[in-house]
């Protein structure tokens, strides 16, 4: 309910600008945020400076993107000089990752019924992971071979491994004792 008297009245602001004379811009963002979706806003915030609008409407539903141009289109939305409404919509879009930071620095954050916004995490780029070359695949696998033995840390600091080459040490000694302990 609180979700579309906040649209309602985002819409009824705009239709008042336009009734009286004034100038409201809209753009819309639909899909990833890269350079030319950066370099899209910049445009839109100067051209809308340009015609003395009341406000730039940013419609907005992305999965995320780059972390580059979202800090670039982070940095002007904060330095506007004319004030940004970022909108996610319509129903059931998203304003994930770089699309959440995005809502975060506009003057006004709105969003349509049934949206989402947040899930910041990285996202892999270049398609699907088996088309990749092998030795790009290999030092992944490696990578994450690494990262989940450090996951599986005992208490004392061993990895799995290190327990299992400890136990059988201990065997060992316990075979080479006569069985009279280590």
């Amino acid at each position: 309910m609180k979700a579309t008297v906040t649209c309602l009245a985002l819409w009824f602001t705009a239709f008042l600008a336009c009734a009286s004379g004034e100038k409201v811009c809209l753009i819309k963002i639909n899909g990833a945020i890269g350079p030319a979706t950066a370099s899209y806003i910049s445009r839109s915030i100067g051209e809308a400076q340009s015609q003395n609008a009341r406000c730039l409407i940013i419609q907005l539903n992305t999965p995320g993107g780059l972390l580059d141009s979202t800090q670039v289109i982070v940095q002007k939305l904060l330095a506007s000089p004319v004030p940004v409404v970022v909108y996610v919509a319509p129903i059931g879009a998203t304003a994930t990752s770089a699309g959440c930071f995005i809502t975060l620095a506009a003057s006004v954050a709105a969003m349509a019924p049934a949206t989402t916004i947040g899930a910041a995490h990285p996202v892999m780029i270049g398609g699907h992971p088996e088309r990749r070359r092998p030795e790009t695949r290999r030092h992944d696998e490696t990578k994450a071979r690494k990262f989940f033995g450090e996951l599986h840390r005992s208490d004392c600091g061993q990895t799995q491994s290190q327990r299992r080459m400890g136990e059988v040490s201990r065997t060992r000694k316990r075979v080479d004792s006569g069985g009279q302990g280590a």
